[in-house]
C-alpha cells in the first residue's frame, strides 16, 4: 500500500469487511517482521458504545486482530488513554473492546496509568507515554467524526490518546491545533484503519451519529484527515491542524491525486436507522429511496454545513432525491449518479459532502 492510496469498503458485516479490506491492503507485507512490536490505538475518548458515534466499533478491532493472528503476528498490544474527564478502564469495558482483547489474549494498556517522557517534536517538547514509544509499528483506529473545537477529528488528533493527562491539559491551553500537528512529527502512524460507520455529526462525545457504514484505510494521516474534512463538508485548509501538519511535512492534503480503491463500487444499501435529533431535522430535506449509507450520510453532512451557513432557512419545501430507487426516474433535484435523469443533478458514487454542499449552494443561489 502506497502513501497516496485510499482503500474503502462499505456494508454492515463490519468484522468481515475489515478483514477483506486488510487483505486487499496487504497489511501483513507492510508490517513485515512477524516479531515486530505492534501497537493498536483505538478511539475511546469517553465511556460510550460505538453506536453513539464517539468510539471505535469492537467489530473492527475483532476483524483486525483476527487478520493479524491469521498472518502470524503475536506481539500485539491495544493501547489508549481516554480524555481527562473519563476513565480509560471504564471506556474500554463499555465499548466492548476489552472483550475483543480478551478473546484474542491481547493485552490492553491503559495509558492513563503509564509513565511518560519528553520527546522532540519539531521544535516543541511533548510528553509521550512510554508504552507508546516502545511500539515498532503503530496501527491507528480513529473514528471519523466532528469535534467541538477542531471541527473534525480523525487520524492526527487520535494520536493525542498517546500522551499523559497532564499533556492533554497543556494541549488544550495551547488551542489544540499547533500541538496536535507537532505531536505527529514525534509519533508516526504506520497504518490507519478508520471507523467511518456512524461517527458523530459535530461532537467528539457522540449523540448525533451519522450512518455511513464504511471502513477506510490510509498510510498518510494528513491525507486521511483531508479526506475526512471533505467527507464532512469542509475543505482541508479550513482545519488549522491539517494545514499545520502538511507544512511540517507529515503528509499531503492533495486528495485529488489520491488513488482510491473502492472494494464495493456500487455502494451498499442498508436499512437506515430512523434519524433523531439534529440528524433527524436535516433528514427532513431528503427524499431517500434505497440510498446507500455513504451517499446518504454525505448528504446529511453537507446539509449540516449549509445549515450552519444559513442556507436552509426558507427551504422547507425543498426535496432532495437520493438513492438507487431513482434510477431511470425524472425529478427536480437529485444527488448521486442514480438521479442522473433529474433536471438538476450532482453525479458521483458517492459524492463527497464538500461537493454536495457546493452544488446545493449554487442551485439555491441561482
Amino acid at each position: 500500500m502506497k502513501k497516496n492510496d485510499i482503500y474503502m469498503i462499505q456494508g454492515t458485516d463490519y468484522k468481515d469487511m475489515t478483514m477483506e479490506l486488510l487483505r486487499e491492503c496487504n497489511l501483513a507485507a507492510d508490517i513485515g517482521d512477524r516479531g515486530k512490536k505492534i501497537g493498536i490505538k483505538p478511539n475511546l475518548v469517553v465511556a460510550k458504545p460505538a453506536s453513539s458515534g464517539a468510539t471505535t466499533h469492537p467489530e473492527i478491532l475483532d476483524g483486525l486482530l483476527a487478520y493479524l493472528r491469521e498472518e502470524g503476528f503475536k506481539n500485539l498490544k491495544v493501547l489508549e488513554g481516554s480524555w481527562v474527564g473519563d476513565s480509560t478502564a471504564r471506556a474500554v469495558r463499555t465499548s466492548g473492546l476489552l472483550d475483543i482483547c480478551n478473546k484474542y489474549n491481547v493485552p490492553f494498556v491503559d495509558l492513563q496509568k503509564d509513565s511518560s517522557a519528553k520527546v522532540e517534536a519539531h521544535g516543541m517538547k511533548i510528553a509521550v507515554c512510554d508504552e507508546a514509544r516502545k511500539i515498532e509499528y503503530m496501527i491507528n483506529m480513529p473514528v471519523l467524526k466532528g469535534h467541538c473545537q477542531t471541527i473534525v477529528t480523525c487520524a492526527l488528533k487520535n494520536a493525542k490518546g498517546l500522551i499523559p493527562n497532564s499533556e492533554k491539559r497543556r494541549f488544550h491551553s495551547m488551542g489544540l491545533h499547533k500541538p496536535i500537528a507537532h505531536l505527529n512529527t514525534a509519533i508516526w502512524q504506520d497504518f490507519i484503519l478508520v471507523d467511518n460507520i456512524c461517527g458523530d455529526l459535530d461532537f467528539e462525545e457522540g449523540g448525533n451519529p451519522v450512518t455511513m457504514n464504511r471502513v477506510l484505510a490510509f498510510k498518510d494521516p494528513v491525507l486521511c484527515d483531508s479526506f475526512t474534512a471533505e467527507a464532512m463538508g469542509y475543505h482541508p485548509y479550513d482545519i488549522e491542524y491539517i494545514r499545520r501538519a502538511e507544512n511540517l511535512g507529515i503528509g499531503t492534503t492533495d486528495t485529488s491525486s489520491a488513488d482510491i480503491h473502492n472494494l464495493r463500487p456500487e455502494g451498499y444499501r442498508a436499512k437506515m436507522p430512523s434519524p433523531r435529533g439534529r440528524v433527524g431535522n436535516l433528514a427532513k430535506y431528503v427524499k431517500a429511496k434505497d440510498a446507500c449509507s455513504a451517499c446518504y450520510g454525505s448528504l446529511i453532512y453537507a446539509l449540516d454545513r449549509l445549515d450552519d451557513e444559513g442556507f436552509l432557512r426558507g427551504k422547507r419545501n425543498e426535496s432532495i432525491a437520493i438513492g438507487q430507487g431513482y434510477q431511470g426516474e425524472s425529478g427536480k433535484l437529485g444527488i448521486g449518479k442514480c438521479t442522473k435523469c433529474f433536471e438538476k443533478n450532482l453525479m458521483g458514487c458517492s459524492p463527497k459532502a464538500v461537493e454536495i454542499a457546493e452544488f446545493l449552494r449554487n442551485e439555491w443561489d441561482s
